[in-house]
């Protein structure tokens, strides 16, 4: 059962809706117990980071997120702000994250971005850095559907695992172990977001 996490931002509909058409069972929960029995957990996200963190605190989630993530090691989606508070820190609201990256989260280089309007909505190419259970080698160019202001910044190069352009390369997606992060969203990105759901549905790392 993979357990879609409401912690009061999200997507939770759809991100379920999509779960179901690629094969898997979901249950959209903020209960820690329910939660805790989770054999998979996807932490969506739409909004701002410092208010996520707080729905978090106060609805007593980080520390079972923490436990399925870090200890039992349980498959972990993160998409958009979800993969965001997977961050040491956000300069959105300048309040720390998850911390499960090595990474913080900041605002488009706006003097950068030349005509380019933040946030960056819309559909773009991803390029990946290496392959992946949910992203293995394909011939065809994947897009995907961003809708974002903030983008990931990585220590760890091996944490990345494709980046996007919009103004300049940025971070789109980041793996590590059992946990996996997408800036995009899948749930609106007809099939190319369907193949990456049946994968995470599949996925056991």
């Amino acid at each position: 059962m993979i357990v879609i996490v409401d912690y009061g931002l999200g997507n939770l509909a759809s991100i379920g809706n999509m779960i179901r058409k690629a094969g898997g069972k979901c249950l959209i929960s903020g209960d820690p117990d329910r939660i805790a029995g989770a054999e998979k957990i996807l932490l969506p996200g739409v909004g701002h980071f410092a208010a996520g963190m707080e729905h978090i605190h106060s609805k007593g989630l980080e520390a079972v997120l923490n436990d399925k993530a870090l200890k039992q090691q349980v498959p972990v989606l993160g998409i958009c702000l979800g993969m965001q508070l997977m961050a040491r820190h956000s300069s959105e609201g300048d309040v720390r994250g998850l911390g499960w990256f090595d990474a913080d989260v900041r605002h488009f280089r706006t003097e950068q971005m030349q005509s380019l309007k933040v946030p960056h909505m819309g559909w773009s190419d991803i390029h990946l850095a290496g392959t992946h259970a949910l992203f293995p080698a394909v011939e065809e160019q994947q897009r995907f559907y961003f809708v974002h202001s903030y983008h990931m910044v990585c220590d760890r190069e091996e944490d990345i695992l494709a980046s996007a352009e919009y103004g300049y390369r940025f971070t789109c997606a980041v793996s590590r172990d059992n946990t996996i992060g997408l800036q995009f969203h899948p749930e609106k990105s007809h099939r190319f977001g369907l193949e990456v759901m049946k994968r995470f549905v599949q996925w056991n790392p």
